[in-house]
């Protein structure tokens, strides 16, 4: 059963999805968005300029006049979202942590998915799958995904993201768009991330907290990996501390950029508490211009 809490932050977040894409996303979307193929739409008469490769040789010969066939773009998508669910992600410093955002941010995909007539499917992961929702239509659905990523909770702690982009490429064969929705801690996940990216149109939002590389004044402080149960002591009062961390920080940028660059992987970066949806704008002007 449902706490009367849940219900409200669901009812909300599908208040406020919904307003920012018909507001502002809807057209980005469907502009930014290939169908999966073409599809047959009618047979007519040949005129300048017609590929001659898509004459139709059977009509042409009963009519006596050229006739070819004409193709339209099969706009219904599957958009697959890909949610790391991991203890890291649980991290935030202001009013809203990771999960918070990207949770927010998958119900605006999601809702801009079925506002262009898409299925929408669910993964939730941490070192393994552990919430799995087949791509289906409709708003009632988009509320069903909403409802598992404000009550989840982890039964692991740790993130795969390798394991991750295996069962979706098990569970769906058609090509889909895939938002793989994660702050990236893990390691060994590149091959499989190529693998992905050539069967799928693959999309990496990564999720940041601004106190993962910037930390105030506040000397020394215990810090504990929230995955691993780890712990280092950080003197927060030494401005080469601070620099450490903040370079730490830069080369995992830097790493993560290669690699989405390397593979050709659109990417975005997000940060708690700061608005993320002129970056989801950009990120579909983007794809526009590549059609």
């Amino acid at each position: 059963m449902e706490t009367a809490e849940l219900i409200k932050k669901v009812r909300r977040l599908q208040i406020l999805s919904s307003h920012l894409v018909s507001e502002t996303l809807a057209g980005n979307y469907h502009s930014a968005f290939r169908g999966s193929g073409m599809e047959f739409d009618k047979v007519r008469e040949y005129q300048v300029g017609d590929d001659v490769r898509n004459i139709d040789w059977n009509v042409t010969a009963r009519s006596g006049t050229p006739h070819v066939k004409s193709f339209i773009e099969e706009r219904e998508m599957t958009v697959m979202l890909l949610v790391d669910g991991s203890s890291s992600v649980a991290f935030g410093s202001g009013t809203q942590n990771k999960m918070e955002l990207a949770s927010e941010m998958s119900a605006v995909l999601a809702f801009s998915a079925i506002a262009n007539g898409d299925k929408v499917g669910l993964i939730i992961f941490t070192e393994a799958i552990e919430i799995y929702l087949p791509p289906a239509k409709g708003r009632a659905h988009v509320q069903r995904v909403i409802r598992e990523l404000l009550s989840f909770k982890p039964e692991k702690a740790e993130t795969n993201l390798k394991g991750a982009l295996e069962f979706l490429s098990r569970i769906q064969k058609r090509r889909s768009v895939a938002f793989l929705v994660s702050d990236f801690l893990d390691e060994d996940f590149n091959t499989q991330l190529s693998t992905t990216s050539n069967r799928h149109d693959l999309i990496a939002v990564r999720v940041g907290d601004q106190r993962e590389r910037q930390l105030p004044n506040l000397g020394l402080i215990r810090l504990e990996d929230a995955e691993t149960g780890k712990q280092i002591v950080i003197d927060t009062s030494s401005a080469k501390g601070r620099a450490q961390l903040l370079a730490q920080a830069q080369k995992l940028d830097k790493q993560l950029d290669s690699i989405f660059k390397q593979r050709k992987i659109d990417n975005v970066n997000v940060v708690t508490n700061e608005d993320y949806l002129l970056l989801l704008k950009l990120l579909f002007k983007k794809r526009e211009k590549k059609r």
